[in-house]
């Protein structure tokens, strides 16, 4: 409108003075109307041009705001996706039941009355838990923090339905401890699984340091039992045990396809912390700490050998116990708890596993050896022998299982079985079996499973998937003592007598029937 304006008022001003010469019959005050009217009308073209720059003006200062408004969210936008968020929770139903060395009502030594007399309770015979109830739920978080440096986390809650502290007789009957929190069920809060920091390409070279609270839990073989796409920790899960220590790792590529790729890492990890110490108290506790190796020495696609080797070094008889009465017990009177601690001394642990995938089967074989390099205090006592074992003894575990993957149908079909020795020990606090560490057996294991994945629709992330697993497991030991490495291993079948002068009833055999619900988001 401006231009046509402008237009007019130009061409009206061009024809004025060819129409007056002409003498077109106009008077001085025609002409004068004439242009008291033009002259209106480039005052009333200024003024609209003047309200139409205002108007750009605004419009402008709106668009520069706008600019700045989504210059901020962008960064902001940039800023969270660094982050990158997934987890996965699951609940299950347990039952569990045991079958124990003495029949309900035997008598089993309980100690001397004040007149040095001996004193014998009634063993309670079999157990049973019909359902045992949990929920879990775990929230991964993994960030960048410069090109060769990443933080990855994980909190965990891990609790049982209608409880908020541990039921009786889980993770082989142990309270709480830093090797095995988040990994039994306790109470609904939130606590720290995993935090560690990468610095990665060290120099250019394919070398990585890494520190902070590690990746120790569901080693290999266990993701297939437990339905995951990939390794889910470092070590084998004859190692399951969460710290906080350091790695440092070298990879390299074998220039063979069959081969592929691998990895040899160099851990060391704290086991317990004993504090300030008095320099002249003879019951000072040393630290306990762990360090050795894990080699991946090939690895492509499903096929991986792993060879691991690890020491525990000023080996405690017990950990520190988050209950204080439970660690310090032995201070009362009379005694109760755990007792004193004391450092045992060393404990060496080697083992390896082959894993691979034929078609649909998946199958692995894995081996382990324990040695005991006790001091003063001895490993594996008997207190009828009358002083402490101080021999070193070997213990040795073979594992094996398969998984058939029926993809049409969505399931998956799986069979394992492990055997362990008399002195066989699995450094395994952080197991996910619940009651018994399956990997800790003193005699046989087995286990049967299915996985079913649930037709829930297409997946929201490349994380996203739902399943159902039912499994039973069957427990027969030849040796009592599961875990523990402070008292002998007593044979089940000839050695009852000593048993039950020592007031033991342990559990000879054992059936567990599980079923979870799993969302991988």
């Amino acid at each position: 409108m401006v231009k046509r304006f402008s237009v007019l008022a130009f061409a009206g001003l061009l024809v004025l003075p060819s129409w007056a010469a002409a003498g077109g019959g106009a008077t001085p005050a025609d002409l004068e109307k004439k242009i008291e009217a033009l002259s209106r009308q480039l005052d009333e073209l200024k003024a609209q041009m003047a309200r139409q720059n205002e108007t750009v003006t605004a419009y402008s200062g709106k668009v520069d705001s706008m600019d700045t408004m989504l210059e901020e969210k962008s960064e902001k936008w940039d800023l969270a996706s660094r982050f990158q968020f997934d987890g996965d929770f699951r609940a299950r139903g347990d039952y569990y039941s045991t079958s124990n060395v003495f029949a309900a009502g035997t008598p089993l030594f309980a100690g001397f009355d004040s007149a040095g007399n001996p004193l014998f309770r009634p063993s309670g015979g079999d157990q049973e838990n019909d359902t045992l109830m949990t929920n879990r739920l775990r929230l991964n978080m993994r960030v960048k923090a410069t090109e060769d440096v990443e933080f990855k986390g994980r909190l965990a809650m891990y609790k049982a339905w209608g409880m908020q502290s541990t039921p009786e007789g889980l993770a082989d009957g142990y309270p709480i401890f830093d090797g095995n929190t988040t990994r039994t069920p306790n109470d609904s809060a939130l606590y720290v699984d995993r935090a560690f920091v990468n610095w990665n390409n060290i120099g250019g070279a394919p070398v990585w340091f890494s520190i902070g609270r590690r990746p120790t839990t569901d080693g290999p073989p266990a993701q297939l039992r437990m339905d995951n796409d990939t390794r889910m920790a470092t070590p084998i899960a004859y190692m399951d045990y969460p710290f906080d220590g350091i790695s440092l790792g070298y990879g390299y590529d074998w220039s063979v396809d069959a081969l592929g790729s691998g990895r040899i890492r160099f851990c060391y990890g704290r086991g317990f912390e004993n504090g300030l110490q008095s320099e002249d108290d003879p019951t000072n506790l040393d630290d306990t700490d762990f360090a050795g190796f894990n080699w991946d020495v090939f690895q492509k696609g499903s096929r991986l050998l792993n060879i691991q080797t690890f020491g525990v070094y000023n080996l405690f008889n017990y950990p520190a116990f988050t209950d204080p009465f439970v660690r310090y017990g032995a201070s009362q009177n009379p005694p109760m708890g755990y007792g004193p601690q004391k450092d045992l001394g060393q404990l060496y642990h080697t083992s390896s596993v082959y894993m691979d995938k034929v078609k649909n089967l998946n199958y692995f074989v894995a081996g382990g050896w324990s040695h005991s390099d006790p001091n003063g205090n001895g490993m594996f006592n008997d207190p009828l022998s009358g002083g402490p074992n101080t021999n070193a003894e070997n213990g040795y575990n073979f594992y094996a299982g398969v998984r058939y993957d029926l993809d049409n149908l969505k399931l998956k079909l799986g069979a394992e079985y492990n055997y362990g020795s008399q002195y066989w020990v699995a450094f395994a606090p952080g197991n996910d079996d619940l009651y018994k560490a399956k990997l800790a057996t003193r005699g046989n294991a087995y286990e049967l499973y299915l996985i079913y994945d649930l037709p829930t629709g297409e997946a929201i992330s490349k994380y996203a998937k739902t399943f159902m697993r039912l499994g039973w497991q069957y427990y027969d030991y030849n040796y009592s003592g599961g875990s523990d490495y402070n008292l002998k291993p007593y044979d089940l079948g000839s050695e009852k007598n000593q048993l039950q002068m020592l007031g033991l009833d342990p559990v000879e055999s054992a059936n567990q029937v599980y079923l979870t619900f799993e969302a991988y988001f």
